[in-house]
């Protein structure tokens, strides 16, 4: 029995993919964007494991705020190996007239312990940095000698003191794992940051000790020896295992989204592949019944067309591994040198396996319904078909059957993912949308069904009776195209309402809101002559300043941070120090969501309000505790208050607000925002810069354009990887006209023959899929801004506004790609001559 059926499995293949190329461009196009995403990811790990010591600086790093490691602290680490020290801060440059904010970074003779300083032209760094003729040498990124119109050898002031340009920076070996940069490197010894006279009590100085470990040492024994020589030390520590934490989130969440973007495109897929099966037998039914009339049995008869099916989604799963493993190289090629490091290109075997483990399982579970359902029915109904719909039931085996691959999908999906919550609401959502729009399907054909009985007005005309009776007719194409259409603009919706909210907070919201520039680094005793330059240069100016420092989480409930669990979109605020201030009285615009703000006079133990996101995320309340560590002391703190923070605002925010005791005696400084006319602008910075030498300026308006350039890429690569899931649904509309088509062209036969006009038909499809496209809109518009709130809302912690004008774009969309997928078929029914049709027949 199997050679033969593979004999006539063969045979079936000699026609041609014909009617089978929406199955296998389905399977392709989901596989490959879940093979794409997981090659990806694997080769930018790769690189993160491969490039961890020059991406850290060395084998362990140690980081702090304020204060430079002690010379206790260096000869510690020296026991176990080299040590290197750096500092990094952001400074104003100066040529003349011209300012720029900078990256400043001081190294000393070690630098880097890992990796390679590339230089143009290629020098020694003791020769780039040493000190002559009074000036200390520098190494620059080529955009700071751009933007300050210098060259090589020529100077720029920082703080107290000369820098002259001897080369620019090809490539700054740890530069992947350091923070946010508001602006271009700028390369000079530690002892050049010494004598800038930058370096002030509570300036916002990060100072780093990196130690390239000595043959035989252990990480692990050298980090439980360091808490315990100097268990109160401030520092974060950092070694290979999380070399570039922040790099590491961005490609997980990036392989995340991509994977979820393929798991879509599969489901929408799916449907197609269950149209192309079921349109491909509803063609094979009369060979089908003269086979079990000759006595073939139907598990011969399931074995020829499942092998048939089975080969052609082997080849749809081989052409999606094959696009799924070459896409990282074209993305790498593309991309070139924006790319944070160099990712190492090759083949992944584990993300191509569950790759197509996905595309198998996804084949299986929705070309086998209609597979067993032409196979376990007696070749009488196979013949009455035309005008009696296949029994709907196929089978307890395959019921089965198919619920054990459906939940090996989901499970799949949920165990492979690196946010296995995430995973699984996506599952839950993706039936749950099924299900809706399955109901929507049946709804409209109920109501047609109900609305075809009425015989007056609008409904007794022929195009009105024929559009209703194609909706609730057997062999209907509403369940399909309602399917694909929904499910493919409900991504749509949700992706553009996202879009459109960002656009319209950073493109109209911050603009009128943000201040001109933030100043950092302002010494208590500098306050009020800040003050005054700022006024005598801009005199409508508004000036708001907070004290700060900086400390770190260590302690929620009693408990070690380490030990308590922390929702993902607030862990933020548990890697590394936080900036925090002290405040008598509530600043301008706070809004308490609980709890009361402390007196003016408040002597008690230490109290906290906190942004309420972040407590939510951290499982905190009000009268919780928390512990925070300052410059090595450490504080308890009680929540007093749960805050709403307008963080899209960019004026002066702190997710931690404590009780003016609290803090103290601590270092601090001032930070400012300046609202000023924008005529004043670069008044207001010179002034202030000039005259106070330790300041730095950032305007807003830059940080505003770099964020924007952010959201611009991944507003692309958003776009880009929802282009799959549209694809993948147009496929499917594809599919499901065509599953209709032998129906469609008998219809229009008969309905010619019976004196209806081509006119006539085409009203009645118009109406037909004017009706199909204008639910499935309005459905996806609803589901979609749904999606879009929630994620906005309680994800993204940003403001959601209903956005008509899009909405009612995409719903003209849905219309036109129902009329417009539905006229393609129509147009070749349409042209169908009668005589050769009923000759068929």
């Amino acid at each position: 029995m199997i050679v033969a059926s593979m004999r006539l499995a063969r045979r079936e293949l000699r026609g041609g993919l014909k009617g089978f190329r929406i199955l296998v461009a389905c399977l392709a196009l989901g596989v490959a964007a879940i093979a794409a995403s997981g090659s990806l990811k694997a080769a930018f790990h790769r690189a993160l494991a491969e490039d961890g010591r020059a991406l850290l600086g060395g084998d362990v790093e140690l980081r702090q705020s304020y204060v430079p490691i002690t010379a206790e602290q260096k000869a510690f680490l020296q026991h176990y190996g080299t040590v290197s020290e750096t500092a990094d801060m952001r400074a104003m440059a100066k040529v003349g007239e011209a300012r720029r904010l900078v990256e400043l970074k001081g190294v000393d003779d070690g630098y880097p312990l890992a990796g390679i300083l590339l230089t143009q032209p290629p020098l020694p760094l003791a020769e780039i940095l040493d000190q002559r003729n009074g000036s200390w040498g520098g190494a620059a990124d080529p955009h700071l000698l751009e933007s300050l119109g210098v060259g090589l050898g020529e100077h720029i002031q920082i703080g107290a003191i000369t820098v002259e340009i001897r080369a620019t920076i090809t490539a700054e070996p740890d530069r992947v794992a350091n923070a946010l940069a508001f602006g271009p490197r700028l390369l000079v010894s530690t002892q050049a940051v010494a004598a800038s006279g930058l370096v002030q009590p509570g300036s916002l100085i990060r100072w780093g000790a990196r130690l390239a470990l000595a043959a035989g040492a252990d990480t692990a024994e050298v980090k439980s020896q360091l808490a315990a020589a100097f268990p109160d030390a401030p520092w974060n520590w950092r070694d290979l295992t999380d070399a570039a934490p922040g790099l590491d989130r961005i490609l997980d969440n990036l392989a995340a989204f991509l994977t979820l973007v393929g798991l879509t495109a599969l489901l929408v897929g799916g449907i197609g592949i269950a149209n192309a099966v079921k349109a491909y037998l509803d063609g094979k039914l009369s060979h089908i019944a003269i086979l079990k009339s000759l006595g073939a049995p139907g598990r011969q008869i399931g074995l020829i067309y499942g092998l048939l099916i089975g080969s052609l989604s082997a080849l749809g799963i081989g052409l999606g591994l094959l696009l799924g493993a070459v896409a990282p190289w074209a993305v790498v090629t593309l991309a070139g040198e924006s790319l944070p490091l160099a990712a190492r290109i090759a083949l992944y075997p584990q993300p191509l396996m569950a790759a197509a483990a996905f595309g198998v399982l996804t084949a299986l579970s929705f070309a086998l319904w209609p597979l067993a359902q032409a196979t376990r029915v007696p070749p009488t109904t196979l013949f009455r078909q035309a005008i009696e719909p296949l029994p709907g039931h196929p089978g307890w085996p395959v019921l089965v059957t198919l619920t054990s691959s459906a939940l090996a999908l989901a499970a799949l999906a949920i165990l492979t993912a690196d946010r296995r919550e995430l995973a699984a609401i996506f599952v839950a959502a993706a039936i749950f949308l099924l299900g809706l729009y399955r109901l929507l399907a049946a709804g409209l054909s109920r109501l047609a069904a109900l609305a075809a009985r009425r015989r007056r007005g609008l409904m007794a005309r022929p195009a009105a009776r024929v559009a209703l009776a194609n909706l609730h007719r057997p062999g209907s194409a509403v369940v399909s195209m309602v399917l694909s259409l929904g499910l493919g603009l409900t991504v749509l919706v949700t992706i553009a309402l996202i879009e459109g909210n960002l656009a319209r907070q950073f493109g109209e919201t911050l603009p009128a809101q943000a201040p001109s520039f933030y100043f950092i680094d302002l010494q208590p005793d500098q306050s009020a002559q800040f003050d005054r330059l700022v006024h005598a240069a801009a005199a409508q100016a508004t000036i708001e300043k907070a004290p700060m420092v900086r400390g770190r989480i260590t302690h929620l409930h009693g408990q070690p941070i380490d030990a308590v669990t922390v929702s993902p979109e607030a862990q933020w605020a548990v890697r590394g120090d936080r900036g925090l201030t002290a405040a008598a009285t509530p600043p301008p615009h706070t809004k308490l969501e609980s709890g009361t703000w402390w007196p003016a006079d408040y002597v008690g133990p230490p109290l906290v309000s906190i942004d309420a996101g972040l407590a939510k995320g951290m499982g905190l309340r009000v009268g919780d505790s928390m512990a925070i560590n300052i410059l090595g002391r450490e504080i308890t703190l009680t929540i007093a208050s749960l805050r709403q923070v307008e963080w899209t605002s960019l004026n002066m925010n702190f997710a931690l607000i404590l009780s003016p005791n609290a803090l103290a005696g601590a270092p601090f400084i001032h930070i400012a925002t300046v609202h000023a006319p924008e005529a004043d602008e670069t008044r207001v910075e010179r002034a202030v810069t000039d005259a106070l030498p330790n300041v730095s300026a950032i305007r807003v308006k830059e940080a505003l354009q770099q964020v924007r350039a952010m959201i611009a890429n991944a507003d692309l690569a958003v776009r880009l990887a929802g282009l799959v899931t549209v694809a993948a649904g147009a496929l499917v509309l594809a599919g499901a006209v065509m599953a209709g088509h032998r129906r469609r062209v008998r219809e229009a036969v008969i309905l010619k023959v019976l004196g209806a006009t081509r006119a006539e038909l085409w009203r009645a499809w118009l109406l037909e899929f004017s009706i199909i496209g204008a639910s499935t809109g309005l459905c996806a518009a609803l589901f979609g801004s749904l999606a879009s709130w929630a994620i906005l809302v309680h994800v993204m912690r940003g403001d959601w506004v209903f956005l008509p004008g899009l909405t009612l774009a995409i719903l003209g969309i849905c219309i036109t790609a129902a009329l417009t997928a539905g006229f393609a078929g129509a147009f070749v029914a349409l042209r169908r001559p009668v005589a050769p049709a009923l000759r068929q027949e």
